[in-house]
């Protein structure tokens, strides 16, 4: 299976930068895994938050193949223990699912296409977090899920 992060919006913090590029290359020993970014959108001050949910949404829709495993990082969606996590991440790679795609929406969120699109929706935390941080939260998590499963000492019960 390839793990694909797709986000809306590049990280402009250096310090960010590193330690995103730290958990992907630690990840890479688990997995094939892929980043994608999206540009931010230009001119947005001339558009509502549903036209710029929309624009983007085309976006993400248009770097989906019809195979990819569509997940978003909602906060509506289901927050996991890391335990738990690392087990849905199992269950997942389990299935035979080719692609399975992270998503970070941009700031104000999904349009509904992109919502349909989706096989699932996962909580970070019910606090809100910027888009550059939970970036680095989801490879953090991603990595910590395969050391639980590979039974390494990272994770700390």
């Amino acid at each position: 299976m390839t793990i694909k992060l797709l986000a809306v919006g590049k990280t402009d913090r250096n310090e960010l930068s590193e330690l995103i590029a730290e958990y992907e290359k630690r990840l890479q020993h688990y997995v094939r895994f892929e980043t994608e970014i999206i540009p931010d959108l230009k001119n947005t001050k001339n558009i509502s938050p549903q036209q710029q949910k929309e624009k983007e949404g085309e976006a993400i829709l248009k770097r989906l193949k019809p195979t990819d495993v569509l997940v978003l990082l909602d906060e509506n969606g289901k927050q996991f223990t890391s335990v738990n996590f690392a087990g849905y991440l199992q269950k997942q790679m389990n299935a035979g699912i080719k692609t399975w795609v992270l998503c970070i929406g941009g700031a104000y969120g999904f349009s509904e296409a992109v919502y349909s699109a989706a096989r699932g929706k996962i909580s970070l935390s019910k606090m809100t977090f910027s888009h550059q941080m939970v970036r680095l939260f989801a490879v953090e998590q991603l990595y910590r899920a395969f050391t639980i499963l590979r039974n390494e000492p990272y994770h700390h019960e």
